[in-house]
């Protein structure tokens, strides 16, 4: 299991929402490259980032900021994985070859799935379908938009497409700090055989052995924020439970 420490950008800054709400979110750090370096400091191997405010509007709109975290984990030999606002290939392209790892595709994978499985073929490896769920209904454009389609249905068009994992998040418990919806999670990854990593509601060291336990379901890592940034979960131990967990 990989644990993954979440840097929110709006605005530049590091921010955590409540449930996607871009009215409810709170300031944690000015300095995302100082965020960054923070996590990996305490051992991070891999950051999950996103740019909020491109979500909503289409386009990078804190790149100055994640380039700062790119620079930090490249200095430290880790890894970044990128969503919000990525609808292009010549967007992908742009942050593949600016350090990012892995391209995050969420609003793109449900408007045209023929261009996932197109980027999956031209970078392996290097593309991440992005899934957020309301009640099960995928939400796009930021979570301002609940489609009828079902995280299974989305998920499934995508299985033999080469997608190096899919991220699931459940928005209603994202930010809330009540638990993840590791159930709903592990159903998915059983449904399209294809690596799951978990997002929403973890808020403690127990949330997270819980996720490393539906291994063989096909949960492979889990994303966390708000609980790094209000003491709730250590981040080295954490860390330290993920290396047992693939230990085992």
């Amino acid at each position: 299991m990989i644990v993954f420490p979440a840097i929110d950008l709006k605005d530049g800054r590091c921010v955590r929402l409540l449930r996607g709400d871009m009215r409810a979110a709170t300031v944690f750090n000015d300095d995302a490259g100082d965020q960054a370096r923070r996590f990996l400091a305490a051992g991070a191997e891999f950051l999950h980032v996103v740019d909020l405010n491109g979500a909503f509007a289409g386009h990078a709109a804190n790149a100055v900021a994640v380039e700062a975290i790119v620079a930090e984990t490249r200095r430290a030999g880790a890894r970044v994985q990128l969503g919000g606002g990525i609808r292009s290939e010549a967007d992908i392209e742009r942050w593949l070859a600016a350090g990012v790892t892995r391209a995050i595709l969420g609003t793109k994978a449900l408007r045209d799935p023929a261009f996932v499985v197109a980027a999956c073929r031209r970078w392996p490896g290097h593309i991440v379908v992005g899934i957020d769920a309301r009640d099960g209904q995928v939400a796009v454009e930021g979570w301002a938009e609940t489609s009828s389609v079902t995280a299974t249905e989305l998920a499934l068009r995508f299985r033999d497409a080469g997608v190096a994992a899919i991220v699931h998040t459940d928005i209603d418990r994202d930010g809330a700090l009540g638990g993840a919806n590791v159930e709903a999670s592990a159903a998915l990854a059983r449904a399209c055989g294809l690596p799951v990593v978990v997002s929403g509601g973890i808020a403690s060291l127990d949330d997270l052995r819980a996720v490393a336990a539906r291994g063989r379901d096909g949960l492979v890592g889990a994303i966390t924020g708000r609980a790094l940034y209000d003491g709730r979960i250590d981040l080295a131990a954490a860390i330290a439970l993920a290396a047992e967990q693939r230990a085992c």
